[in-house]
């Protein structure tokens, strides 16, 4: 008997004598104890706001990035583990890979993202600087900061690790501390997994807590800096979102939930076609994955009316082969539902299904004896032949392996079946058509958070309609929630706080870490390429000296390289040009003499230049004109043990001090000499 433990402010608190009996979905018999302790919420709450939010804020978004890489790799080495208590959930191995190594991937991802996406500090930038005054002296910048609360994930029984995981991913990245609160059917799949989180000792002291049971009054007392973050049913989290603190302090509620998602099967897809027979396979492995329990299901399968056959015949042929038992079973294709009561659920909506639609293959009655004490339902499939006027195919969610095919006459006929759904996680299209892609697209994706559109091309390496990436959203309108998951650093940006600051470049410049245009330069003792990472400072400057660009360069330059461009070549017709006075040098021939103005060419802490951003040519140069350069250390980023990636704003002008060209050079610098 499992008895998974909750985590509250520092301490595992065993179930209590009113703890919940697991009952097990493979043979009916009881596998866990869990819950019925007595938490206390508000010391909780307290552990994470006073010791676990401030140690998270005290690190910056590399060293989060580099802690949530770490505790991914603790993780991937003890997932074995994991699997060994995985099939009493009732998922086969197959499932327990899309939720341990998904889990544990997504971790991986949003570490990657934190290194090479945000900066190695405490403030992300958001968007350009805004020119608010005609001088540059008050400038406007949009930040964004970790939230000074906690957030609140509550997550379903369907997938017990990837569910946390990709909750607090982000979290954790974004500086924010977080209480777990798994579904009980399957928590002691996430306490093991989350015991394992602690035991690591990669974690700050208040970053996670875990409650295994109910949360009692924890939303009474939630706050205007916390975050709810839900995944479950609509019914649920309507019931959460309306909690009357969480709308007086206008908490954030994120809601992933239940949906109708669609796949549609393109007018071009005839059966001997590559799109039909992926069409086909994705949708048994839809069906049958997680025993269909999963939030990103195809529910109803949309194809056209002269395909209604031949899609029955392909897709019964081969669920009516799925061989259904025993999870720890190699044979095994498709284990359990989470719960007897699960089965119950998705026994009932079947019912409501039954005025709309006939039975192709499967349901309950196809279910063999020596799996009746369990949990189990044989893949089912159904057929709504008139879904215009049918109202419960859009509108009830078997919850399990149960999916439903309709036909339709045209392009916007599936589309509007599609949107039918009220809202959907992801909905698919199987075509190789672009047009066809494009229209669905623009009838459609309104009403659908995702869109997966699958062809020959693509098929090779597509993960799959039901696997949200977390590069990604994951959330939809409408039935789906109206929230988002994942989608990188978007996913992020959902713990934090997005503030405007106004002020003078030097205020900007010292909030954000990121030199600015108008704030202080610094020179440095030496030229900057001799100083390493360490030693350059945001704001050092270099000035060059000038060099006069004559028409000999440019035709040399035009004759070397190839470019003869008329308006480098031809008077008259640069002249003709609205942009240009007459002959003009090169673009690329100016950025060639501006490293030769200020490159250093003595060996020294700068390793290599690795690119430039955001070039820009503001006006022309002539023959007779003198360039010079400004360089200034825009931003620093660690990126290994040995160097870091230094930014320079980089400025051409003339001899009258107009600017003609602006980029962004990117060089890697040594922390050693």
């Amino acid at each position: 008997m499992l008895k998974p433990q909750s985590y509250a402010a520092g301490h595992w608190i065993a179930p209590g004598d009113t703890a919940t009996t697991v009952i097990g979905p493979v043979d009916g018999q009881p596998v866990a104890l869990a819950g019925g302790s007595d938490l206390d919420m508000q010391a909780m709450l307290d552990h994470a706001r006073n010791t676990g939010g401030p140690a998270l804020r005290a690190m910056t978004f590399h060293e989060r990035a580099k802690m949530l890489k770490a505790l991914a790799a603790y993780l991937d080495g003890r997932k074995e583990e994991l699997y060994a208590i995985n099939p009493a959930t009732g998922a086969t191995r197959r499932d327990g890979g899309i939720d341990i190594e998904g889990g544990i991937g997504t971790m991986f991802l949003f570490a990657s993202k934190g290194r090479r996406e945000m900066p190695d500090g405490h403030v992300y930038i958001d968007g350009e600087i805004e020119q608010l005054s005609r001088k540059g002296t008050f400038l406007g910048q949009h930040i964004a900061v970790p939230l000074q609360g906690v957030a609140v994930h509550i997550n379903a029984f369907n997938f017990p690790v990837w569910g946390m995981l990709e909750k607090l991913a982000p979290t954790l990245l974004a500086g924010v501390p977080a209480i777990v609160k798994p579904a009980t059917q399957t928590s002691y799949l996430t306490e093991a997994c989350f015991r394992m989180m602690i035991e690591s000792g990669l974690l700050p002291e208040g970053a996670v807590q875990l409650i295994v049971g109910r949360t009692g009054d924890l939303l009474d007392r939630l706050g205007a800096q916390d975050v709810v973050s839900f995944t479950g049913s609509a019914d649920t989290a309507n019931m959460l979102r309306s909690n009357p603190n969480l709308l007086r302090n206008s908490t954030r509620f994120l809601a992933e939930q239940d949906s109708l998602n669609a796949a549609i099967l393109g007018p071009d897809a005839d059966p001997d076609s590559p799109e039909f027979a992926q069409f086909i396979k994705e949708a048994v492995t839809e069906i049958t994955a997680k025993a269909g329990q999963k939030c990103t299901a195809m529910r109803r399968l949309i194809v056209p009316q002269a395909q209604m056959e031949n899609v029955a015949k392909a897709l019964s042929d081969k669920l009516e082969n799925i061989v259904l038992g025993d999870p720890s079973a190699k044979e095994t294709r498709m284990g359990a539902l989470a719960s007897l009561d699960q089965k119950a659920d998705v026994l009932a909506r079947l019912e409501a299904l039954a005025a709309e639609t006939r039975l192709i293959c499967g349901g309950p009655d196809a279910l063999t004896d020596n799996l009746s004490n369990g949990a189990f339902l044989p893949p089912t499939l159904l057929a709504c032949d008139d879904p215009d006027t049918a109202t419960a195919v859009h509108a009830v969610e078997a919850f399990g392996p149960v999916s439903t095919l309709m036909p339709y006459r045209d392009l916007a006929h599936a589309a509007q079946l599609a949107n039918r759904g009220g809202g959907s996680l992801v909905s698919s299209l199987f075509t190789n058509d672009p047009q066809v892609a494009r229209d669905v697209t623009l009838a459609a994706a309104a009403w659908h958070g995702r869109l997966y559109i699958m062809n020959r091309t693509a098929a090779a390496e597509a993960t799959g309609h039901g696997s949200p990436l977390p590069h990604m959203v994951h959330g939809g309108p409408g039935r789906a929630g109206g929230g988002e998951e994942l989608g990188g650093i978007r996913g992020v940006m959902h713990y934090m706080q997005r503030t405007a600051i106004q002020g003078s470049p030097d205020i900007l410049t010292a909030i954000t870490s990121t030199w600015i245009k108008g704030s202080a330069e610094i020179t440095g003792p030496q030229h900057p390429f001799q100083r390493t990472f360490t030693e350059i400072e945001i704001g050092e400057t270099l000035h060059t000296g000038s060099r006069t660009v004559t028409l000999d360069d440019i035709e040399h330059f035009a004759h070397f390289t190839g470019d003869t461009f008329y308006a480098h070549m031809d008077e008259d017709a640069a002249k003709a040009n609205p942009f240009f006075p007459g002959r003009v040098a090169h673009g690329y021939l100016l950025l060639s003499f501006a490293a030769g103005l200020f490159v250093q060419p003595d060996p020294g802490p700068v390793l290599a230049n690795t690119g430039l951003n955001g070039l820009s040519f503001q006006k022309p140069v002539s023959p007779g004109d003198a360039i010079k350069v400004r360089l200034t250390c825009k931003r620093k980023t660690r990126r290994t043990d040995s160097y870091g990636e230094v930014a320079w704003n980089v400025t051409l002008t003339n001899q009258d001090d107009d600017q003609v060209a602006e980029y962004e050079l990117l060089t890697m610098v040594s922390y050693d000499r």
